[in-house]
């Protein structure tokens, strides 16, 4: 029963997801148009760059809209997990966008360097002011969401993006009218997109972990081995895996070892509760072995090695 309210939570937390992406994707499409003209109107590199990351963003967005629908589509013999890796996928890409587009500015704001054009400061302050708005509302409607989807932490990490992106804008063109610094344009857009390449790289990190199935950072694999083993009638454990299917949900395999005499069933419901409530780790595929097993298979070490080894050489 836990199970299918767990699934049920999952579910309507995927709906909830798509409907407010809809709603970030319809605001950001008005406000990019909005901020292009303005950027083009008056000259400002800070806004053309928003702007301009805003049509990522769309992109992003739609990306993540659609990976959002269709890794909800069911399991099948084919995808026996379904397509929940699409999310992480779309993250993935998000991240290596945020990077070329930060590259391009990054040159953009070079040639300005050497020869800083006039701004209407006014005007460009006033438009930055409603796209800082815009971002900071549909920030708000990702919050939370992000800490447990990659896929809507890389939508969140765009809007984030651009709304640092007005920051820097309003600051530049406050400068530009008070003391025409006209180098505050590039120099802002600079410094605006060097943390967008931070936030981009933890992004990918992430998601190539998740994509190498690599154990999630949140999770010790020497302590779950630990947990295994001081499970009673547990004498020892190998081939121990965790990774992540997608954003939530932790996978975890093992051959666990136990005693003669031990009632496999109920050792078995013991594991499981452990692991579920100890790491929130709620897909578990757990083989029962006694010592006398004789494991042809290859034998994969973990925890603090790097190796693997066959048993039938031991």
């Amino acid at each position: 029963m836990k199970s299918d309210e767990g699934f049920a939570n999952r579910a309507d937390r995927r709906l909830s997801r798509r409907q407010r992406l809809v709603w970030v994707l319809s605001l950001t499409c008005l406000y990019a148009f909005a901020e292009a003209i303005g950027g083009w109107w008056t000259g400002s590199l800070a806004l053309l760059a928003d702007a301009g990351h805003m049509l990522t963003d769309i992109a992003a967005i739609a990306l993540a809209l659609f990976a959002a629908w269709f890794g909800a589509r069911p399991a099948n013999s084919r995808k026996t997990y379904g397509y929940y890796r699409l999310e992480i996928l779309a993250a993935f890409i998000n991240g290596i966008a945020l990077v070329l587009i930060s590259i391009l500015i990054l040159y953009e704001a070079y040639k300005r360097f050497l020869s800083p054009p006039e701004v209407k400061a006014s005007v460009m302050i006033a438009i930055a002011i409603g796209g800082l708005v815009t971002n900071l509302f549909c920030a708000w409607l990702l919050h939370g969401e992000h800490e447990h989807d990659l896929n809507v932490r890389g939508a969140w990490l765009h809007i984030i993006g651009d709304a640092l992106g007005s920051v820097g804008a309003i600051i530049a063109g406050a400068l530009m009218l008070a003391r025409n610094w006209w180098i505050a344009d590039p120099l802002f857009s600079i410094l605006i997109t060097l943390l967008i390449i931070w936030s981009a790289w933890r992004l990918i990190r992430e998601a190539t972990d998740v994509l190498l199935e690599g154990t999630p950072a949140h999770i010790n694999l020497a302590a779950v081995e630990e947990a295994i083993l001081e499970t009673e009638g547990v004498t020892d454990v190998h081939d121990l895996h965790v990774w992540t299917i997608t954003s939530g949900r932790e996978a975890l395999s093992a051959h666990v070892i136990h005693a003669e005499g031990i009632s496999q069933p109920e050792l078995l419901r013991a594991l499981r509760a452990k692991l579920r409530t100890r790491f929130g780790i709620d897909h578990l595929t757990i083989q029962m072995e006694t010592m006398d097993f004789d494991d042809e298979t290859l034998r994969f070490c973990h925890v603090d090695t790097s190796c693997f080894r066959s048993t039938r050489d031991q």
